[in-house]
């Protein structure tokens, strides 16, 4: 094995090898050094070339001088600085763990940090920049390991995936929350969180370039021992590499860039995921690219072109003006989407989905049982929802207000509570059977509809038309959340079908319209007046906050139809989720079946997003413990699913409500708060 490798080395380090490896570097070089050039005459200011020559070489006016050295030349270098910290921790990433998809994201390394420092800014504790950087460091070193434990260190890309998804979801709920509980402390810590380049002087790169030297220098001194674990633990043991102590050094290394470049310019989205897939194909070509000491420069390049590239584009789309409320890393996050989706259609999977449940069959008193306990939950948390919140109220209260007899007081609180906890049973029953509806047709009892962009679609659309219109009723915006999430499903679920809905194509497809749809989200918001902005930050929260009886109509009506056509259609509800032969046996139209529930799933989930906002986990959480309680046969699923939706997100939304009175948070970020765990406990109970 020794000689082997021996042989291979030398023949990377041919003349011809080397000079092909010069002749990259030197290409991205250049198109690094041309992008700075364009990034630095961008912006407001009429500064153009010859006027940053002039700056350049001390002869520049005051004004054009301070443009330039105190504003642009620091953005530039900052660009190049953060493209080259995520190019490397991605490749790094990708080449420990085997797995093409490892990244700063997907291993929820920019969520880590970015809840890291959003505890800082609430205990008001003001650090100098590089302890910052070291709560971010450790933030983000943390969820990294807990992602690639539950992936067996990333090697299974779809473990991965919705490892690092959920658990960045998770994070992220719990950061929101401190947005809205603490809004004065974290003032400006939504829009850095948006990934933006921009800086005010060089003090912030100046105090980042140690940290970013020590963690190429380290990557590189390790540079081999990385190159001997890419051909498997085996064969890293049998070269005298020590696998484990290597693996954690280099994730450290890996984690300690990217916590730099959040540092410096927040969390900028998929640069570490799409710089080294960028510069794949070239070391398959190039052979002296093969080694981890020729590639991991070269992969640092093209991620300072990339963000230089996002950073121009950016610039060149959108006037001036409006492109300094842009955040770089919205634009990367859109073009990580879409690179996801690309990277799915090339993913192959040798299996289709399938269910990691046990086959159980609970006999009919257990069904029972069940229901009726089900029942009671939900009719109990109804009244407690209904009674408890800022203000506590009595039976006597609502037996009152339902009679016409009740208080002025105690009317304006019913009046705004009771639509709320209509609201929040009837999204919550709406989000478990569209849950249940997805789970069948895509047989893959770990999709729900916010992991495949079902919900990011749907939220998308609501946005759009929340903050560029006035006055739009509740038909309107479960019309628009309809057609965002009809957009979506249809990208989704139309290139996934061409595979037969294997796991691989599935997640990866709904992940990446996902993130473009968040991205496209927090670029609208951006944009938007702030009052606007404050109402969409607000229902993205899932929040049921003034809510009427008028729009929870859509939902109620919707859920009625879905009912139905799950109780008629049942037997094919269970066909469609057994296999793709038995139902084509058996005389069902597999396809017309599969749109028909996808169908109604898709109107579920939009209207129950217009109604409540986003709110994730629901529709993957009760469909499995329905399953996990009475078994498959989707006749006793169906309703066990409603109930459990229903008194889960009415519990969530009553506690967001009450339990730091007069203070909310919105019932997404309690159930993502109580779902996160929830999914990754499944996925270490899957784990084969």
């Amino acid at each position: 094995m020794a000689v082997i490798e021996k042989t291979a080395v030398a023949r990377d380090r041919t003349p011809a090898a080397t000079t092909g490896a010069v002749a990259v570097a030197a290409a991205l070089v250049a198109l690094v050094a041309v992008l700075a050039a364009v990034d630095i005459t961008q912006g407001t200011a009429d500064v153009g070339p010859s006027e940053v020559w002039s700056a350049l070489t001390g002869n520049a006016g005051v004004s054009d001088a301070s443009v330039v050295i105190a504003s642009r030349l620091p953005r530039m270098v900052a660009a190049i600085l953060v493209g080259v910290c995520l190019g490397m921790s991605g490749h790094a990433l990708q080449t420990i763990s085997r797995n093409v998809l490892a990244a700063p994201d997907t291993l929820a390394v920019n969520a880590g940090s970015y809840l890291a420092l959003g505890l800082l800014a609430v205990t008001g504790v003001s650090l100098p920049l590089l302890a910052s950087s070291g709560a971010a460091f450790v933030g983000g070193l943390a969820a990294a390991a807990v992602v690639l434990g539950l992936s067996g260190l990333g090697r299974g890309t779809v473990r991965l995936v919705l490892a690092g998804s959920a658990l960045m979801l998770g994070l992220n709920a719990v950061t929101e929350a401190l947005l809205l509980l603490f809004p004065q402390e974290t003032e400006g810590l939504y829009a850095w969180a948006q990934g933006g380049v921009s800086q005010n002087g060089f003090d912030g790169v100046r105090q980042m370039l140690p940290v970013v030297a020590v963690g190429i220098a380290g990557l590189l001194l390790v540079g081999r021992r990385i190159d001997a674990l890419a051909l498997g633990d085996d064969a890293a043991r049998g070269l005298g590499v020590p696998v484990r102590s290597t693996r954690v050094v280099t994730v450290v290394l890996a984690t300690l860039l990217a916590a730099a470049s959040v540092t410096l310019a927040g969390p900028i989205g998929f640069v570490g995921l799409c710089a080294p897939a960028l510069v794949r194909p070239l070391i398959r070509r190039v052979r002296g690219l093969v080694r981890s000491r020729a590639s991991l420069p070269v992969v640092a390049l093209a991620g300072a072109a990339l963000v230089l590239g996002s950073d121009v584009l950016l610039r060149v789309v959108v006037p001036a003006d409006v492109a300094v409320e842009v955040p770089t890393g919205i634009v990367t996050s859109v073009v990580g989407g879409v690179f996801l989706v690309v990277m799915a259609l090339r993913t192959r999977d040798t299996g289709g989905a399938e269910a990691p449940d046990r086959l159980r069959i609970p006999g009919r008193p257990a069904f029972v049982v069940t229901l009726a306990v089900l029942v009671v939950a939900l009719v109990a948390t109804m009244i407690a929802a209904v009674l408890l919140g800022d203000a506590k109220l009595l039976l006597g209260d609502v037996f009152n207000w339902v009679q016409g007899r009740s208080g002025q007081v105690v009317s304006f609180v019913l009046d705004t509570r009771v639509p709320r906890v209509a609201a929040a049973l009837l999204a919550g029953a709406a989000l478990a059977l569209s849950g249940t509806m997805v789970q069948a047709v895509s047989r893959n009892p770990l999709a729900e509809p916010g992991i495949l962009g079902v919900s990011g679609g749907a939220g998308l659309g609501a946005v759009l038309l929340v903050t560029t219109t006035t006055g739009a009723g509740s038909w309107a915006i479960a019309g628009a959340a309809f057609a965002g999430a009809s957009i979506a499903a249809g990208i989704v679920f139309g290139l996934a079908a061409r595979g037969g809905f294997q796991q691989n194509r599935l997640v990866l497809l709904g992940v990446g319209v996902s993130a473009a749809s968040a991205a496209l989200i927090s670029l609208v918001i951006v944009l938007s007046d702030p009052f606007d902005t404050t109402k969409a930050l607000t229902w993205l929260s899932g929040s049921t906050y003034g809510r009427n009886l008028p729009d929870v109509v859509p939902v109620g009506v919707v859920l009625v139809i879905g009912i139905v056509v799950a109780v008629v259609r049942r037997r094919e509800l269970d066909l469609v989720a057994l296999d793709e032969d038995t139902p084509r046996l058996l005389g069902l139209g597999l396809s017309r079946a599969r749109l028909g529930f996808l169908t109604v799933g898709i109107l579920l989930a939009a209207t129950a997003v217009a109604a409540a906002g986003t709110i994730g986990f629901v529709g993957l959480v009760a469909p499995h413990a329905a399953r996990a309680l009475v078994g498959r046969r989707h006749v006793r699923v169906v309703p066990v699913a409603l109930l459990l939706g229903a008194v889960l997100v009415c519990l969530a939304d009553t506690a967001g409500r009450t339990v730091i009175a007069p203070a909310q948070l919105g019932a997404g970020l309690m159930t993502a708060v109580i779902g996160a765990p929830y999914f990754l406990y499944l996925l270490v109970r899957t784990r084969r």
